[in-house]
């Protein structure tokens, strides 16, 4: 019989994370509850005037093996796990002089932060806890008597309802409760999650993930839909971990969009890429992207491949917003805009702009940095690695008879390095480090040859070139032409060089193709399929 509340009587409390546990145990002391405790938890809060009966003086069994053997009795644990409705656990509590423990306090050795500070493999296993997850787990599954907490953000819910009669809600024990069993299992998921990285699993027997709530979002892709943002281990810098300095909430389509450009213009760091890049994605592909002498100048040279685009799109910048850079961007409407800093002039220009959600990065990320990729499939869960392929010329092969000048090497290698972010299928054409024209998720190869050409088109007349093409332009595939009617189609747009996977069956077809033509194409052998 679950005890609709619960008073408090006795408490055991074993913390590493120290933060608020002496106010809450002069609480509970000003309650007449009697606190046992361990080791340096014992110590901070006898230091603090508190009165601590400690564990081995409790179970008349002292710590050992450096600490490792403390709580591990049947003292501690018949305490915990005993129900108080069952006649033959309160006799075996009598039997064997067995005390109730109806408060449980514990939260972990800092073990996800031993990982991410770069520890040892000795260290992080030192910081692997055994005596914490087994209290929680058995607090948490005894919680019909039995109160857990295990985040100090919750010290001060449970003074609240003991303020109103030193009992501890069902409703409340219940909630507790759940969330000891989430933190015991995203402990474990950290640990299996850290012992496949030492082994260079890519891919474990067991696949798990755990993430933590950020944020309950106010609707998912649609507004008929739940949404929330959850963080993982991954410590991967981008949205989640940005810094919101201005705007309203962001949206489902706000993060992933912005996760889609940050990710993007990220790949713009010395040595491959060393001047000032910007990205505008929309609706998580990039309809404008571009390298400048100054970061305005890039945007600009973004803005102009598809102005009609970038409307409510997301701007990436990989160096700080600036006053110049600032000034343009006010002048569009644009949703978010994400840079690894922010002048202060910069953000008192666009502070009238109050939709407008400004994030800031303390870096960019590391593109070459290992990570997974999962996605929800019914009853499943796809994974792979992330897509850490780069080019460079050296990588590169040349199939036509005329190689492509220094300037195309630039653009041909610019224009693939944006084909990875475009969405399958996928055609760039890039000029002067620019894009002039994005054929993004069409079924057909053909068809995104055209779309990539209309927009060059368009951005050429509205540039005032009367021949509305993108004359000059180096184009990059995300796979190769499985016909030549594809590239012929960049061709009659103006391309003047060409970079593909290649590995059609009509290579050679296609090869014939641009040589007729007169434009250079190199194979990469790589290929940026993005679904």
């Amino acid at each position: 019989m679950t005890a609709p509340s619960l008073p408090i009587t006795r408490a055991l409390i074993s913390v590493s994370d120290k933060t608020g546990i002496v106010d809450f145990c002069q609480f509970l002391e000003s309650y007449n509850i009697e606190i046992l405790s361990t080791g340096g938890t014992a110590a901070a809060l006898r230091a603090a005037g508190v009165k601590v009966k400690e564990v081995a003086a409790h179970t008349g069994f002292p710590e050992i093996m450096d600490g490792r053997v403390r709580t591990l009795h049947p003292l501690i644990h018949g305490g915990i796990l005993a129900r108080r409705d069952e006649t033959s656990h309160r006799d075996a509590m009598t039997k064997h002089g067995i005390a109730p423990i109806d408060l449980l306090v514990s939260n972990l050795y800092p073990f996800e932060a031993t990982v991410k500070g770069g520890g040892s493999i000795d260290e992080c296993i030192e910081n692997i806890d055994i005596g914490g997850p087994a209290l929680i787990r058995a607090a948490a599954k005894n919680h019909d008597f039995v109160t857990v907490i295990t985040d100090p953000n919750d010290y001060r819910t449970v003074m609240a309802e003991m303020e109103t009669g030193v009992a501890i809600t069902k409703n409340l024990r219940r909630r507790l409760a759940a969330k000891a069993f989430a933190r015991t299992a995203a402990y474990d998921a950290a640990i299996a999650a850290w012992f496949s990285g030492v082994l260079a699993e890519d891919f474990p027997p067991q696949f798990i993930m755990s993430g933590k709530l950020k944020e309950v979002l106010r609707y998912g892709e649609n507004p008929h839909q739940q949404a929330a943002l959850y963080t993982t281990e991954d410590h991967r810098e981008g949205v989640a971990s940005a810094r919101q300095v201005q705007g309203k909430q962001l949206s489902w389509n706000n993060l992933n969009d912005t996760d889609a450009a940050f990710e993007l213009v990220s790949e713009f760091q010395a040595p491959r890429f060393d001047q000032p890049a910007v990205v505008i994605v929309k609706h998580a592909n990039p309809c404008g992207v571009a390298l400048g002498a100054t970061l305005h100048d890039a945007y600009e040279k973004a803005l102009a491949s598809d102005p009609v685009s970038a409307f409510g799109g997301i701007v990436a910048l990989n160096r700080r917003l600036d006053v110049s850079t600032a000034e343009a961007i006010a002048k569009l409407f644009a949703e978010v805009i994400i840079a690894p800093g922010a002048d202060d002039g910069a953000l008192a220009v666009l502070k009238g702009k109050t939709n407008l959600r400004i994030l800031l990065t303390q870096t960019l990320a590391d593109p070459k940095a290992p990570g997974t990729v999962v996605r929800s499939l019914a009853g499943s869960l796809l994974v792979q690695t992330s897509d850490r392929g780069q080019v460079d010329q050296k990588d590169l092969r040349v199939v036509t008879k005329r190689a492509p000048t220094a300037k195309e090497w630039e653009d041909l290698i610019f224009a693939f390095t944006v084909a990875k972010h475009v969405k399958s299928n996928a055609i760039v054409y890039a000029r002067d480090k620019a894009t002039v024209g994005i054929g993004a998720g069409q079924t057909s190869r053909l068809d995104s040859s055209r779309t990539a050409a209309f927009k060059a088109g368009e951005a050429a007349k509205a540039a005032g070139d009367p021949t509305s093409k993108a004359v000059g332009a180096a184009v990059a595939s995300d796979a190769f032409f499985p016909f030549a009617d594809g590239l012929m189609a960049a061709v009659n747009a103006g391309a003047t060089a060409a970079i593909q996977p290649g590995g059609s069956v009509r290579d050679a077809e296609v090869i014939a193709a641009a040589d007729a033509a007169g434009i250079a194409m190199v194979f990469t052998g790589m290929r940026h399929f993005r679904h």
